[in-house]
């Protein structure tokens, strides 16, 4: 009897020991799809270095839309470019990757959100994850804030017009990457709709770092 009961709370230790292991890892995959690897992202990267490349397309377009607020047809042109890294099943051609900022950060927001529900996911995880999620979830609000802008830069029939729309939408796409501070307090946080794609990134650093993964 004696034997039999050593050798059962033996074999639960194990299992518990081998356990621990496998559900930290299941946290563990979800935060590498996020940084590190995705199956049909470009060159199978993770979902935020994706986020962050093609939003600094974007950045790119929006600026060169801005340079000459007379030329309506340049306008046009790169607000397209723009539209192209941001969602690139609405604007099909362009400059970006083909994947996008919009699905990109979805994809951010998912993974990020398995990873904190997974099976022992760690304090720090979950910590993390929520404010890498409302990061996320602010950038995605201003994406689709700056198509409707765009939509509204196609339609202006003149210059005028679109120039200061043009500035707009430069101003937002600068803010899907960095965040805003909208409460004045000199920093830009993940709450309160102020997260950029930046900051979800620093927060995704404090994560693995706690998780021993960098």
């Amino acid at each position: 009897m004696f034997r039999k009961t050593t050798l059962s709370l033996a074999l639960a230790g194990f299992a518990a020991l081998t356990a621990a292991p496998a559900q930290a890892n299941e946290s563990h995959a979800h935060i590498g799809h996020v940084m590190t690897k995705w199956g049909d992202t470009p060159g199978g990267q993770g979902f935020l270095p994706v986020a962050l490349q093609e939003a600094k397309i974007a950045e790119t377009h929006a600026g060169f839309a801005a340079a000459d607020p007379s030329d309506l047809e340049s306008m046009h042109l790169h607000s397209r470019h723009v539209l192209h890294a941001l969602d690139p099943s609405v604007e099909p051609s362009g400059p970006g990757a083909g994947y996008g900022v919009l699905r990109a950060t979805e994809g951010t927001q998912s993974h990020i959100g398995f990873a904190a529900g997974s099976t022992g996911a760690a304090d720090a995880v979950k910590l993390h994850a929520t404010h890498v999620s409302a990061s996320a979830e602010a950038v995605v609000e201003r994406t689709e804030a700056v198509k409707l802008l765009i939509t509204e830069i196609l339609a202006a029939s003149d210059a005028a017009t679109a120039a200061p729309l043009i500035a707009q939408m430069k101003e937002s796409v600068a803010a899907i990457i960095t965040g805003v501070d909208l409460n004045g307090d000199g920093n830009i946080g993940w709450a309160d709709g102020e997260g950029g794609l930046m900051v979800a990134e620093t927060h995704m650093g404090f994560m693995m770092e706690a998780e021993g993964l960098k």
